[in-house]
């Protein structure tokens, strides 16, 4: 089992790799509004999860 996962390893070469690029790509000052997004966009989306689960609380049920 352990098999399959040994490809979606990633060391630490491999991140270095990947961050170089991401700056190559992006630049420097892009980066930071990048996160910025990525990080409200994860907020909203679990702030929606929680008021979904208030709001609708028969739907909850019915999974059950």
């Amino acid at each position: 089992m352990e098999a399959l996962f040994l490809p979606l390893a990633i060391g630490p070469w491999q991140i270095v790799l990947i961050v170089v690029v991401v700056l190559l790509l992006f630049g420097g000052k892009k980066i930071p509004e990048l996160m910025r997004g990525l990080g409200s966009g994860i907020k909203e989306f679990k702030d929606a999860s929680k008021d979904d689960g208030k709001n609708n609380p028969d739907k909850l049920e019915d999974k059950k």
